[in-house]
């Protein structure tokens, strides 16, 4: 225990010393304190020096305590009236000295310094640095052990028997509360992970349906007016086929046209009607352009009606489609007809080619099928059938270039020099693929009977799968030539139709008249004399039926068929 006197008060007996201040280093000052004084007051000669103010009278009456508060019925928080700092307010002026003030703040004032203590000459005082605070006197009595009451201390609830229930139930519902959260928010995650999914997916869809042209009222067969500009520019490969009939005679044309930019595939079948304009300007047939002007004549005769930039043709003869057939493992075709066996010696016999679904052709079959023309048949149906075969071609061609072009090497044909086996291989190994995949289809190039291209064909094929533009000849620059059958044989008309547009007139027809044995053919101005004779000749009928007369219609010649007309070509 700490005592207020340091190792030097030994030195001096029984001398007391009691703190009077602090000097300006805040370090204690004593004095010598009186050695009759029997309890250390520190205040008795406040008393004894006449001090009119005692703050500490009703602590002279109770034993002080340890740190000198006093220790009455007040309870221990209760300091009195002793102001450790001197701030109470005091009464009379002390005659020598201020009341105890152990920290010098009443002395310092507003400046906060501590007054240096003059020494007094009749006492001796001591400077005791070591000193740390107030001592606590051995034989002061002990402070009373204080005593508590409950009403003092905050309310502590004691501990309910359900409160564990309660808080299991807390916890219960807190935990489904979370399950339930969690069950939400995992519904919500697959909503909107299933709703990009599917935003996805559509985007995709049409994104590929536009790239495929596939896409309602964007594609190139559904385009409206408007949209030509958007077909014309498309790019397109186009060859022209030319299939030859060694042994019947006659041709069949037919364009195969790949769309790279809408990846779809078309073979446009041509009639023979077709009105083209030859070599030297008149206007001619696309039966007789292939026939007097060749491949290159009839190509760019082709370029100028449909607005087409065909880059080859390809010449097909009947050997070599029987061969190309055999080649590629047969052909399933959906034929509409029976076809008879050409080399049968009697009537009767089983047909060559049946009719059905799902036929399958050889070789030879497939030649039969595809020049097959029943009597009295347009020639359209004949060109339909071998639409079918080159589309059966197609499916069963090698979609790879290399071996495409092998097929056509081994069938040693003699192609057009603008075509060579490579670009005819890669060509239709592109085709076979789209083919394949069910994207080429078959149109036919609707003519008029004069063989000048309708509004229709323009709008519905030429524009839109060809992507040019129809300009056909001048109607002038051809003899139209009205016929009229009187043979009895309705036959008779088309045939004569053909014959007359090989040759290079326009086609008008008349009807059917009242059967009579000789034909006749009629001009009504003089300048036209000499192509009555021509249509006579074209026709194979006698000179003898040419006549001045009346023509129908506009036509510049008109015929009747008689009895005696015998059709020399069909």
């Amino acid at each position: 225990m700490n005592d207020r006197y340091d190792a030097g008060a030994a030195d001096h007996g029984a001398d007391q010393y009691e703190l009077v201040g602090y000097d300006e280093y805040g370090r204690p000052v004593y004095r010598q304190v009186q050695t009759q004084q029997q309890t250390y007051d520190p205040y008795a000669q406040q008393h004894q020096q006449g001090y009119g103010y005692d703050p500490y009278a009703q602590a002279a009456q109770q034993p002080p305590s340890a740190y000198g508060y006093g220790t009455g019925a007040q309870p221990a928080t209760d300091y009195g009236s002793y102001d450790p700092y001197g701030t109470a307010p005091q009464q009379g002026a002390p005659a020598q000295g201020a009341p105890h003030d152990p920290y010098g703040q009443a002395a310092a004032g507003a400046t906060g310094r501590q007054p240096r203590v003059a020494q007094q000459p009749a006492q001796q005082t001591a400077h005791i640095p070591q000193q740390a605070g107030p001592a606590h006197d051995q034989d002061t009595p002990a402070e009373p052990e204080r005593e508590y009451h409950t009403e003092q201390f905050a309310f502590v609830e004691e501990p309910d028997a359900n409160s564990e229930d309660v808080i299991d139930w807390l916890k219960f519902t807190e935990n489904r509360t979370e399950r339930r959260e969690e069950a939400r928010r995992r519904a919500r995650s697959r909503i909107v992970a299933l709703a990009v999914v599917l935003a996805l997916v559509a985007a995709g869809g049409v994104g590929w349906l536009w790239y495929a042209g596939k896409l309602p009222g964007l594609s190139s067969e559904d385009s409206k007016e408007g949209t030509a500009t958007a077909a014309g520019a498309q790019k397109r490969d186009v060859i022209v086929v030319h299939l030859h009939d060694t042994k019947g005679g006659g041709t069949s044309t037919a364009l195969l046209v790949d769309n790279t930019t809408t990846r779809r595939g078309t073979t446009v079948l041509l009639p023979n009607s077709l009105a083209l304009t030859s070599d030297d300007g008149t206007t001619t047939t696309l039966a007789k352009s292939v026939e007097d002007d060749g491949s290159d004549g009839t190509r760019d005769a082709l370029d100028t009606v449909l607005g087409t930039d065909i880059e080859g043709t390809w010449r097909l003869d009947t050997p070599y489609l029987q061969n190309l057939v055999d080649l590629v493992g047969n052909i399933d075709v959906d034929t509409d007809t029976d076809v008879p066996d050409p080399a049968a010696k009697k009537k009767g016999e089983a047909p060559l080619v049946n009719k059905g679904q799902d036929q399958t052709l050889s070789g030879k079959m497939a030649v039969a099928y595809a020049t097959y023309r029943a009597p009295g048949e347009a020639q359209d149906a004949q060109l339909k059938r071998f639409g079918q075969v080159m589309q059966g071609v197609l499916r069963k061609m090698s979609s790879d270039p290399q071996a495409a072009t092998t097929t056509i090497q081994t069938l040693a044909q003699i192609l057009d020099p603008s075509l060579t086996d490579k670009d005819l291989g890669t060509f239709l190994a592109g085709l076979s693929d789209l083919a394949k995949g069910g994207d080429v289809k078959t149109d036919l190039l609707p003519v008029r009977s004069d063989g000048t291209l309708s509004a229709q064909a323009s709008a519905g094929v030429v524009k839109n799968v060809l992507g040019g533009t129809a300009k056909s000849p001048d109607k002038d620059a051809a003899v139209s030539v009205s016929v009229q059958n009187a043979t009895g044989v309705k036959d008779n008309t088309e045939k004569a139709r053909v014959v007359l547009l090989n040759g290079g007139f326009t086609f008008l027809e008349s009807g059917t008249g009242t059967a009579r044995a000789t034909s006749e053919v009629v001009y009504a101005d003089a300048a036209d004399k000499a192509n009555a004779a021509e249509v006579a000749k074209t026709l194979g009928l006698p000179a003898g039926s040419v006549t001045k007369g009346k023509t129908s219609g506009s036509a510049d010649v008109s015929v009747v068929l008689g009895q005696d007309y015998k059709p020399s070509a069909g």
